[in-house]
């Protein structure tokens, strides 16, 4: 990865659907980020974006697999670096997919549908809270343990009753199913998109995710800014063709231990940043205003913390 990483800024989205492998730090996380598209195409039909707040303790990143590609794909993804600044500073991210749902069932009548899997880290707490549409299933490594597995939500969660966590533009959910989990420094979290789990080993069977899982476990962690590159590799060797027939993504990110709480300077610029695009809003055609929700740890837990610790004891509660 690149040496000298990225370093977002106040209300910033980073990103697209071109081929890249870059490091980027975000919001209390660092984050490597690897794209490929299909042959030799400018950008392809995985899609990749992080976000940071006004204050430095949101980041939001998603990862999404949209069918097709060239000019189409490049319009949505336009489409979603703009849902995605408009929810830059919200910690409840249900809103952010469940607009991200209707436009893709609006697109799905020109037979555009999209998996993704959308996570949102809040520093001050260090909790993920993660959604999965219809997406590989991530991959957690915790480093107390030093063990992977699978991150899905617990079967306690689930909802037979009703369909949940569909590709998107699919079906009109009103919610899509989300969980939480408690992040510590050292820790990893991958996700990727299905040219990894379609590959293939030796025997020319699928990969699937046990078998992705087994390429994991073996691939040594000691060098994070590595372990992407190793991984890639290591799905190669497994059989000829792998990799090679589709777009290939990776986004990989740890904890890093900061932007627990906004310094002075930070909240000065967090109100220009707001106060500006508050002007934008009113201008003709204007985007819509990127406001917070004004749950304890947003608004107020900004200036007095321990709100912000209030709201992570009620989270663990329930």
């Amino acid at each position: 990865m690149a040496s000298h990483p990225e370093h977002m800024q106040c209300m910033e989205v980073w990103g697209g659907n071109q081929i890249v492998d870059d490091s980027v730090v975000v919001a209390g996380l660092d984050a490597w980020v690897y794209s490929k598209p299909y042959g030799a195409s400018e950008g392809g039909g995985d899609v990749y974006y992080l976000s940071s707040c006004a204050t430095g303790r949101i980041a939001r990143l998603l990862l999404a697999d949209v069918s097709g590609h060239g000019e189409a794909v490049r319009a949505i993804a336009v489409d979603l670096r703009e849902l995605m600044r408009r929810f830059v500073n919200q910690i409840d991210h249900s809103q952010f997919i469940r607009l991200m749902n209707q436009q893709f069932a609006i697109m799905a009548k020109a037979g555009n549908f999209a998996t993704a899997v959308v996570s949102t880290f809040f520093a001050p707490t260090a909790r993920l809270t993660i959604c999965n549409a219809g997406h590989p299933i991530p991959i957690y490594y915790r480093a107390a343990t030093k063990q992977w597995s699978f991150l899905e939500a617990k079967e306690t969660q689930a909802r037979p009753e009703e369909p949940v966590n569909l590709p998107l533009g699919i079906l009109d959910l009103a919610d899509y199913q989300t969980f939480d989990v408690q992040l510590k420094t050292g820790d990893l979290v991958l996700c990727y998109t299905d040219s990894l789990v379609e590959s293939r080993g030796p025997d020319g069977e699928l990969l699937g995710h046990e078998g992705l899982m087994e390429i994991v476990r073996s691939v040594p962690i000691a060098e994070p800014r590595e372990f992407v590159r190793a991984l890639l590799a290591a799905v190669e060797a497994k059989n000829p063709g792998n990799l090679s027939k589709d777009d290939v993504s990776v986004l990989l990110f740890r904890p890093n231990g900061q932007g627990r709480r906004p310094s002075l300077v930070t909240q000065a610029v967090a109100v220009g940043k707001m106060t500006a695009a508050i002007a934008r809003s009113l201008r003709p055609g204007g985007p819509p205003v990127p406001w917070p929700d004004f749950q304890l740890p947003n608004v107020p837990g900004m200036v007095i913390p321990p709100l912000q610790r209030l709201w992570s004891t009620r989270k663990a509660d329930t």
